[in-house]
């Protein structure tokens, strides 16, 4: 149980993270036009 709760915390983390970067070069890529 809680390796599975490890896993689903990392998929998380990961999830949040993609989401950050994502937002973060649309917004970079906005300011450099």
């Amino acid at each position: 149980m809680n390796y599975f709760r490890y896993k689903q915390f990392n998929k998380d983390v990961i999830t949040v993270a993609v989401g950050y970067y994502l937002r973060y070069a649309l917004s970079y890529r906005d300011i450099s036009e």
